[in-house]
């Protein structure tokens, strides 16, 4: 569960000619005003339905607003297929300071591949977006019109969740006895050791203002399917506010979650964030900067 160095190569962007290009640094000030970081573990399949639909709403706002900018991070966090290269097709077609690539020399679990892509952002807010697609990214709106309702503090830090906590019970009909005692066993756990007040702290769908990103992800640990929980359990300790909006959500075949032991590893992750902080092993950081 401890964060492993950053490899040299993890450094660079990856151009479409095959350059690489070094990558800029979330402590540096903001010059876009939103980054998309998309996580992507053999992705080549489903990858292209999300970009394209994420790439049109971004292109049709920037044409409505001028003043709009964006860039796209699509981290392959140590894909065995073409993920890489398939994400590379978008950076031809859209240019290299819209769609940026950048490939980790070994799997690092989404939470890894999320936080890397976060500390290399460029916007003024960041937005985490699963590569399946699974939630309608026209709901960034309704995200950030949930970021605006938290207030943020003078400092500048607020999240805003996506939730498909209003789905529960529809899709509590469709799981099987067994599956939703595990969902409902997990739940648990995440309040009783971590979070409160948040219902649904694994979507996939967080937009967070520049400032509450670094100050989170620089104190994560985790870089595996709880890393959700740990960012905010660490919102919490530092008291961000954090806002939990509905938003759409679609089951999407090819998910990397095996329901047993993915949600058996969650649950070990979870006790072992709270122990690890009550007993000082891992302590909430200052951000700072680093090669």
């Amino acid at each position: 569960m401890e964060t492993p160095a950053r490899h040299e190569k993890e450094k660079y962007f990856l151009t479409s000619t095959g350059e690489n290009e070094p990558a800029p640094s979330l402590h540096d000030p903001y010059s876009r005003e939103l980054s998309v970081v998309i996580p992507a573990y053999n992705e080549e399949l489903r990858m292209p339905v999300m970009l394209d639909e994420a790439m049109k709403y971004l292109e049709n706002r920037q044409k409505l607003n001028p003043s709009f900018t964006y860039e796209v991070i699509v981290v392959n966090d140590g894909s065995k297929d073409k993920t890489t290269e398939v994400a590379l097709q978008y950076t031809r077609e859209y240019g290299p300071d819209k769609v940026r690539v950048m490939t980790l020399v070994k799997n690092r679990g989404k939470g890894g591949a999320v936080r890397m892509g976060t500390m290399i952002s460029r916007g003024r807010l960041i937005l985490m977006a699963d590569a399946d697609g699974a939630t309608k990214f026209s709901d960034i709106e309704k995200v950030e019109a949930g970021l605006h309702k938290v207030h943020p503090k003078p400092d500048n830090m607020a999240i805003s969740c996506g939730s498909r906590a209003h789905l529960e019970k529809e899709s509590v009909a469709q799981r099987s006895v067994f599956r939703t005692v595990l969902m409902y066993g997990f739940h648990f756990l995440v309040w009783f050791f971590c979070v409160r007040g948040i219902q649904d702290t694994q979507c996939g769908f967080k937009l967070f203002t520049r400032e509450a990103a670094l100050k989170t992800f620089s104190s994560l640990h985790v870089e595996r399917w709880a890393f959700d929980v740990e960012l905010l359990y660490i919102a919490q300790c530092f008291k961000i506010p954090i806002a939990e909006v509905a938003v759409n959500w679609t089951e999407i075949e090819g998910s990397k979650l095996v329901p047993f032991w993915s949600w058996l590893q969650m649950g070990r992750d979870l006790v072992f964030i709270r122990l690890r902080y009550m007993t000082g092993a891992w302590k909430l950081q200052s951000p700072r900067k680093t090669d």
